[in-house]
């Protein structure tokens, strides 16, 4: 083969290669004082767009490509609170694609600038009205212009959750923890990450318990996530999955991300230290011998501007 050959095939990865096989971290001083039970969370920071959320943006975007819903200047539509929406704008900067986003204004200074970055276009809404607002907002647009744009809708996507139940999520975790994993652990938002990864792990093994997470009030501090009492319910949102569900306090989400970040040397977001405020409440009342996963959405990076850094721990 000539030189001039070998340098035209296919090096390196591309983006959508990049996505998924993040670590599976051992929680050590989070999981003080627990007798012979493991805390381990997926560090989905180590996605290319810095969340859990590449998987589900991506097989949104490969799946309407497959089925021609985008392409000749067709723009991807969808409400956000962020993630979701840094990981569209990331795809569509990739693959030429126009994105239009409908978010809260007052999501992290952080994500705007990211956003911007990758070009996409924002619509703010009503920080008040929070997801839901963004949600109505998208509906409102997709009515009016329905030739303009794809509404992807993330709530009732199918395409979501299987991101993380079809040699996804769930997989990895059973692979990285070699099948000894006894509990999953999950905070809501769209539901996806839950609903996917639980059906896929009970095909695995059924005795796989399943416990879903969700801010303990309408009236949260919890970016990203849903008190599903209270909201819009996803479509792709199946209740029956969980086999426990657990309220978790804004507050006990702040102090458990500055102490992981203080004690453990691990900047994680909001979500994510919901997700472990939750973790750390299931393995105190497992069994000896247990294996809990949760997953870190992201990282702390994109809340650096929020006011809970600051206060004492």
């Amino acid at each position: 083969m000539e030189r001039s050959e070998r340098m035209t095939t296919s090096l390196g990865v591309n983006l959508a290669q990049r996505i998924g096989n993040t670590p599976l971290l051992r929680l050590e001083r989070a999981a003080e004082g627990l007798k012979d039970v493991q805390v381990l969370a997926k560090a989905e920071w180590a996605n290319p767009g810095g969340s859990v959320k590449d998987r589900a943006a991506s097989n949104i975007v490969l799946e309407a490509l497959r089925r021609r819903k985008l392409g000749q200047g067709k723009a991807l539509l969808d409400s956000t609170s962020g993630n979701t929406g840094i990981a569209y704008a990331m795809l569509g900067a990739a693959y030429g694609i126009p994105i239009t986003l409908c978010m809260p204004s007052n999501v992290s200074a952080e994500r705007k600038r990211i956003l911007g970055a990758y070009g996409a276009t924002i619509v703010y809404t009503d920080p008040g009205e929070g997801s839901d607002g963004a949600i109505r907002k998208a509906r409102e647009i997709a009515a009016a212009e329905p030739d303009k744009y794809y509404y992807a809708d993330q709530y009732s996507n199918d395409a979501n959750w299987r991101a993380h139940y079809t040699n996804g999520t769930a997989d990895e975790i059973w692979v990285q923890t070699a099948g000894r994993v006894t509990h999953f652990v999950a905070i809501l938002g769209t539901s996806g990450t839950f609903v996917g990864t639980s059906r896929r792990l009970k095909e695995l093994n059924p005795a796989i318990r399943c416990i879903s997470l969700q801010p303990d009030s309408p009236f949260h501090g919890i970016e990203g996530t849903k008190h599903m009492e209270t909201s819009i319910i996803p479509k792709i949102y199946d209740a029956s999955i969980a086999d426990a569900e657990l309220g978790i306090e804004t507050e006990a989400a702040y102090t458990m991300a500055r102490k992981v970040a203080r004690e453990e040397g691990l900047l994680i977001g909001v979500s994510a230290a919901a997700a472990l405020v939750g973790a750390v409440q299931v393995a105190k009342a497992a069994d000896s011998g247990s294996v809990v996963v949760t997953i870190f959405p992201d990282s702390g990076d994109k809340y650096l501007s929020e006011h809970f850094w600051d206060e004492n721990a």
